[in-house]
């Protein structure tokens, strides 16, 4: 199909008959897609990027309870705060495989429901071992869900990847801010314990999954449509080699640096100011602020990236911002507190910027498919030491200086490898393939 009907979804017109398709090698499909995928695909987007991340910080909520309930010692404790980083970086992986083989879209509907099932369980479960393997179908699906978003933008919308890429970036946001904020007050207006809180939150993934299920029927009936052109599909979407792409190195180190930064910020920033001296409301509340921030610049940063050839001033801004507010934090963590919570709010939207980036990095579906996995497991890879060892220095200094010049100093190469994720090229071209 032309690229003049892909632009149909961006055009007000009084009879739109054919919505966004995916750019593909492969023999077009002459029947026009149905008319509503468009925007069903669009709400499975926005529900799927809900729930990216309520399975985590819902259980940070009710954590102390979960631990009491279950009797869970304290390597155990530790064990299930390093798993989601880690599920990322392992079940990632498998996204390329799994998309070739099933497409995308089926692949999140699956993800999708494998995180509704793990919530649904787990608040069920009777000991440890059963919480954490339940917990680990739910980030399973979350992070497979988290590689082939991207994907689905590219796909389905090529002409608009900040737009829809800002869209979920701020419903991720959304759901982060939303499960941390509310699942203790819920929790008690139900009138249940930690299970009861947890389990609320299986309802959202329900939902999430049902948009999915007639998406995935659509385009399994395009692969069949298109069956005598899937050996030239399985070529096209073998994609690039990627790891001879400094550019996908680049932006796979800028994750994991961006996402050091998140974590540290979330574990550790209470923690900073009531050493500081403010007070563990006052404190909680200024967290809360600095994950608010992601809400209106997730969505404004990637339409503003999508628009410019070169990100890299952005990343560097972003970086800036950072170090001001880590500057702020050691040298009047008090009187300045909600200044800091703020730029480092600003500061931590790093993650739209760097998610936006994966799609413009790459030329086809089938090299942001795999780009997306590679950075996002690499760059969660590199996360899991960093508030581990925020907690030792910590510890071992008996002050936040040090931890604080570790954290300002990490900002050094991430706005070094923002720039030069940022520049004007694409994986394709610097593994000399060529359309």
């Amino acid at each position: 199909m032309p690229d003049e009907d892909i632009r149909t979804l961006n055009r007000p017109q009084a009879a739109r008959t054919v919505p966004a398709q995916p750019r593909s090698t492969a023999p077009e499909d002459p029947r026009p897609q149905p008319t509503w995928l468009g925007p069903v695909l669009i709400v499975g987007i926005v529900l799927a990027a809900l729930n990216l991340r309520p399975a985590i910080t819902s259980l940070g909520a009710l954590f102390e309870e979960v631990r009491t309930g279950l009797g869970m010692s304290g390597t155990v404790a530790g064990l299930i705060t390093s798993v989601p980083a880690l599920c990322f970086a392992v079940f990632g992986v498998t996204a390329p495989r799994l998309s070739r083989r099933f497409g995308p879209a089926a692949v999140v509907c699956a993800g999708m429901g494998a995180v509704a099932a793990g919530l649904l369980i787990r608040p069920f479960a009777g000991d440890a071992v059963g919480f954490l393997a339940a917990s680990a179908l739910s980030l399973a699906g979350i992070a497979l869900t988290n590689v082939l978003l991207p994907v689905i933008v590219k796909r389905w919308f090529p002409d608009r990847v900040g737009t829809m890429t800002g869209l979920y970036s701020m419903a991720l946001a959304i759901g982060t801010s939303l499960a941390a904020a509310v699942t203790v007050p819920m929790t008690s207006a139900l009138g249940g314990g930690w299970r009861t809180g947890l389990l609320v939150w299986a309802v959202l993934a329900v939902a999430a999954v049902l948009p999915w299920l007639p998406v995935t029927a659509a385009v399994r009936r395009e692969r069949r449509a298109a069956a005598s052109g899937s050996a030239a599909d399985v070529r096209a979407e073998a994609g690039p080699k990627i790891v001879r792409s400094r550019t996908a190195w680049a932006l796979a180190c800028y994750f994991g640096l961006q996402a050091t930064g998140a974590y540290i910020t979330m574990g550790w920033l209470p923690q900073i100011f009531r050493d500081a001296g403010v007070s563990a409301g006052t404190a909680g509340v200024l967290l809360a602020v600095t994950m608010v921030m992601g809400v209106p610049l997730a969505f404004v940063i990637p339409n503003l990236a999508g628009r410019m050839r070169n990100q890299g001033a952005i990343a560097a801004t972003l970086g800036l911002f950072g170090l001001v507010g880590y500057s702020g934090l050691h040298f009047a963590p008090a009187a300045g507190a909600w200044a800091w919570a703020l730029l480092l709010g600003v500061s931590n939207c790093a993650f739209p910027l760097v998610i936006t980036m994966i799609g413009l990095r790459a030329k086809s579906p089938a090299g942001v498919v795999k780009l997306s996995a590679f950075a996002q497991s690499v760059g969660y890879l590199i996360s899991i030491p960093g508030p581990l060892l925020i907690g030792t220095l910590y510890q071992h200094s008996g002050g936040w200086d040090l931890p604080l010049t570790v954290m300002a100093g990490l900002l050094v190469p991430q706005i070094a490898l923002g720039v030069l994720a940022g520049r004007d090229r694409t994986i394709e071209d610097e593994c000399g393939m060529r359309d």
